[in-house]
């Protein structure tokens, strides 16, 4: 079984950005990002309404990752500490080996490439760091951007279930992404 420790907490860099540990400092951009319709629009999950909803997520993935069961990292470019979006692992499964990830990002920052190489970081060090074996990502089907940025990462689709979520009101359905190790 795989046993992770997050402390100190794992910043990331890539050419242009910096993965580090949210802080209750950005409450105003978590907020954003939870609250926006836009980044919100694909996950099936209440919206903040308010600050203290975006405060209570900060503790919810600081606690998990002082916990080592998940991890979150905040992303912001190299040139502005300001969060811009996050991304982690989470349902992390150690006897399996197996973690999903998930992100957001903010619209601003959409077709830039940033969701590409945050996520190669992310993927690099689950597989390097944390000895993954796979990495799955549970999608609304109809979010055709996040489905394109996982198969560029070399995800294959390995389920689709028919209105086995139910969110607001109504069933609907979820594809789940898997990628199995790069490394040898």
């Amino acid at each position: 079984m795989l046993q992770f420790n997050f402390n100190p907490f794992p910043e990331l860099f890539t050419e242009r950005l910096s993965l580090r540990q949210i802080t209750h400092d950005d409450v105003n951009e978590i907020f954003f990002l939870r609250a926006d319709e836009q980044v919100m629009q694909y996950i099936d999950r209440p919206r903040a309404a308010m600050i203290e909803d975006a405060n209570r997520f900060i503790e919810m993935v600081n606690d998990a990752t002082f916990n080592n069961t998940d991890v979150t990292w905040g992303i912001c470019t190299k040139n502005d500490n300001r969060v811009i979006g996050y991304l982690g692992f989470w349902r992390i499964k150690p006897d399996h080996h197996r973690a999903e990830i998930g992100y957001a990002l903010h619209p601003d920052w959409h077709r830039k490439g940033v969701a590409s190489e945050a996520v190669k970081a992310v993927l690099d060090y689950g597989f390097t760091v944390m000895n993954l074996h796979s990495v799955e990502a549970c999608v609304n089907p109809a979010n055709n951007a996040s489905i394109r940025l996982l198969e560029r990462h070399g995800f294959v689709r390995e389920a689709y279930f028919k209105e086995d979520y139910y969110y607001n009101g109504r069933f609907l359905d979820s594809a789940i992404y898997s990628l199995i190790t790069p490394y040898p």
